[in-house]
């Protein structure tokens, strides 16, 4: 029997430029949709023995109109977009990837502390607008520059993420703590939550979202922090109470920030982060993952869960 596989958003993973044969060969009936609507799920899905999401939702109401359906390949770490309770009833099995976007996400992180201890994209602005052009001197130098060698970087969240950004954070001469998260046992060389904020020059978060860390870095946590201090978000969102990052921003409480992620992702309704008075911050749109290598590694992680499971030892399993 040949095996019928959707793919809901294939476009969230490729730009036309993966090898997708090791996906074609595996799923044998294979349907790509660029992306799809909530309204279209269940029509999408019905008939399907495989689903591939990023981000496309598949609750408990679309699980059950889908009696077909043996395997959930989310092309993601994160399941939050799948009722995993109800695929769990219906005998499904629920497979994710990890790790693949590690050196991608890690240069990210060390890129916005870069440009904004060197105010980079000031001075590049600054170029655009002539002031150069219109110096006394040879350079200009009003904004000033820092440097990361000699600074503390702060990691909140040691897996594979924090310890790839440990590791370039030291390149770079930074000596590196690590900060204990609530709820979490403590690394044997971890700094208490409170102490790693107020000592940090630079704080990097790398911890998943739960009911524990959402708003990690609140009004209070920012009040810790040096006013010198940097906070880079390469993790999620929710982590960061994004108002009150606005409002110390504002107030020159804080030295700067560089956000790869909002807590509502597109942010169609604006978001405080996106105002365009808020100065020494960088908001990138979520694209940290994103190089080639990093989706293609995925791509090939979701081949390997869907060879895995059709040989009957499925790998990644979501419990």
């Amino acid at each position: 029997m040949t095996l019928r596989a959707v793919f809901l958003d294939h476009a969230s993973l490729d730009l036309g430029d993966l090898d997708l044969a090791g996906l074609r060969e595996a799923a044998g009936d294979l349907t790509l949709h660029p992306h799809t609507d909530a309204r279209d799920t269940i029509a999408r899905i019905a008939g399907a023995d495989v689903v591939l999401t990023n981000k496309v939702v598949l609750d408990a109401a679309a699980i059950a109109t889908a009696p077909d359906l043996k395997l959930i390949l989310v092309t993601a770490t994160g399941t939050n977009n799948v009722d995993l309770d109800a695929a769990r009833a219906c005998g499904i099995v629920v497979c994710n990837c990890r790790g693949y976007g590690t050196a991608s996400v890690a240069q990210h992180a060390l890129l916005l502390m870069l440009a904004l201890r060197t105010r980079f994209l000031a001075y590049q602005q600054d170029v655009r607008d002539g002031a150069w052009q219109r110096a006394d001197m040879f350079c200009l130098m009003q904004r000033p520059i820092g440097e990361l060698a000699g600074q503390t970087l702060g990691i909140l969240g040691y897996g594979t993420l924090g310890r790839a950004v440990a590791r370039l954070g030291e390149a770079f001469g930074m000596t590196v703590r690590i900060g204990q998260l609530p709820g979490r046992p403590p690394h044997p060389d971890s700094l208490p939550f409170d102490d790693l904020l107020g000592t940090a020059d630079i704080v990097s978060l790398h911890c998943p979202l739960t009911d524990g860390t959402r708003h990690l870095i609140d009004a209070a946590a920012l009040a810790r922090m040096k006013p010198t201090a940097l906070l880079i978000n390469t993790a999620r969102g929710g982590l960061v109470d994004e108002q009150a990052l606005a409002d110390a921003l504002r107030a020159g409480r804080l030295g700067g920030a560089g956000v790869d992620v909002l807590s509502t992702e597109p942010p169609r309704d604006g978001n405080p982060l996106l105002a365009a008075d808020i100065p020494n911050l960088i908001v990138t749109p979520h694209n940290a993952w994103a190089s080639r290598q990093a989706r293609q590694r995925l791509l090939d992680q979701t081949v390997e869960n869907l060879r895995a499971f059709l040989a009957g030892a499925p790998t990644r399993r979501v419990p």
